[in-house]
């Protein structure tokens, strides 16, 4: 890339990051009541999202070769009993993943 498409490249991040950043606030504004429909969004994305999240990560496991699956069920587990313990999001994220880098680092090679 030269200078200038390398300008115009972050000049674009910078703008479309700003838009995402400041078009909520301009579009719904504090002295309106907030559309009942983004309110629904607001309670059923987290959980979509995670959903989309847990099946992506597991598309690829098979349970007929290699490990069988048995890392990512394991680690499955240890973010379920963490986040039903300490009820802490990053706390079972960070558990799971150390977990699962743990056992294909060390257990299942």
């Amino acid at each position: 890339m030269t200078i200038p498409q390398q300008i115009i490249t972050v000049a674009m991040i910078v703008l479309g990051t700003m838009l995402t950043r400041f078009l909520p606030f301009l579009v719904f504004r504090s002295d309106k009541p907030t559309p009942k429909y983004i309110q629904y969004l607001g309670k059923v994305l987290p959980a979509a999202v995670f959903g989309l999240l847990v099946i992506y990560c597991l598309k690829n496991v098979s349970i007929f070769s290699g490990s069988h699956g048995l890392p990512e069920l394991i680690a499955i587990l240890v973010v379920i009993g963490l986040h039903l313990w300490r009820k802490q999001m990053l706390l079972s994220i960070a558990g799971g993943t150390i977990c699962y880098m743990m056992l294909v680092q060390l257990v299942f090679k």
